[in-house]
């Protein structure tokens, strides 16, 4: 269940609940034991992991860092996070802990933009479509229209370091970009601030770049896909949890919507048997849009200079 590198240090253990981490950020690490759960840890993995090394520091890769495992942890200072969004973490039992919880913002954010952009094409130009139809020896020119994009309304729910990439490439393909973000006080020129139900009403091109949030769980839900423009597309690369899985297979299938391109899902790792699975219009990806070798790296280094940063800190206020 647990690999375990280098001698015991006296600064502690780190655990890394995945099965490895970046070079460049084990050296960081290098006067910290790093202790790692694997590609697939359960909760019960990491409870008994955490009683066994007592980690003064979490990564988190895979899993979730529920409040059992926090209370499994006598001496746990700081939960950082692989990426960007920390919704795997229970944050008010490590605030009731005093447990800072840290994140690698901006670590992964070309990656998943050029990702998100990669699902936009494949769903407006029809891409695993029409290599399907190729490799079965299919010629369709005669009879295929893709959708162009230039002209068309790009609505956005988010616009941190993702939304707002993805923002720029919209804007330079001449399409009309809006967006909603309740935190953002200015948007990139050519991006016009609205509601969000505005955004979703008027888009031809619907991406999700927000963190997921008790208020915004299921915000694509039955009801605020009918308010979407006939043949509009969907794209989601931020969490699943945004969507009402259900309600969104339902518009793909009746044609209400040309098609949604997926990279995150309620349950993950993707089950068996999905109903998506059985649905042509939906694309799919298993939450791999920041993972590159570069974004590898950057979200590694970057969750353990948290991890050092909140140590180093509270060392100091002991001196």
């Amino acid at each position: 269940m647990s690999a375990v590198l280098k001698d015991e240090r006296e600064h502690g253990v780190v655990l890394v609940t995945g099965a490895d981490l970046a070079d460049q950020a084990v050296e960081l690490l290098s006067s910290y034991e790093l202790a790692y759960a694997g590609k697939t840890p359960t909760e019960d993995d990491l409870v008994a992991l955490c009683h066994q090394h007592q980690p003064v520091a979490i990564i988190v890769r895979y899993g979730r860092i529920t409040g059992r495992v926090i209370e499994a942890c006598a001496r746990l200072r700081v939960i950082s996070k692989h990426g960007s969004g920390t919704d795997t973490i229970d944050k008010e039992a490590a605030a009731k802990r005093g447990i800072a919880v840290r994140a690698a913002v901006g670590a992964n954010a070309a990656a998943v933009a050029e990702h998100a952009w990669a699902l936009i094409f494949a769903c407006a130009k029809d891409v695993p479509l029409l290599d399907r139809r190729m490799h079965e020896g299919h010629w369709d020119k005669a009879t295929h229209k893709s959708l162009e994009l230039k002209g068309r309304t790009l609505g956005l729910v988010g616009l941190g370091a993702i939304g707002a990439r993805v923002a720029t490439v919209g804007s330079a393909l001449g399409m009309q970009v809006i967006a909603h973000d309740p935190f953002a006080q200015t948007a990139p020129d050519g991006v016009s601030l609205l509601p969000l139900a505005d955004v979703i009403a008027q888009a031809d091109v619907l991406s999700l770049h927000c963190p997921l949030t008790k208020d915004n769980a299921n915000m694509l839900n039955a009801q605020t896909l009918a308010t979407m423009r006939p043949g509009a597309i969907v794209v989601n690369t931020a969490r699943g949890g945004l969507i009402d899985e259900a309600a969104l297979a339902d518009a793909l299938r009746s044609g209400a919507l040309r098609a949604a391109g997926l990279d995150s899902f309620q349950v993950e790792p993707f089950t068996p048997g999905h109903p998506f699975t059985g649905i042509p219009n939906a694309i799919l990806s298993p939450h791999i849009g920041g993972v590159t070798g570069d974004a590898y790296v950057g979200m590694g280094t970057a969750a353990a200079a948290n991890v050092l940063a909140v140590l180093e800190q509270e060392a100091g206020q002991q001196a």
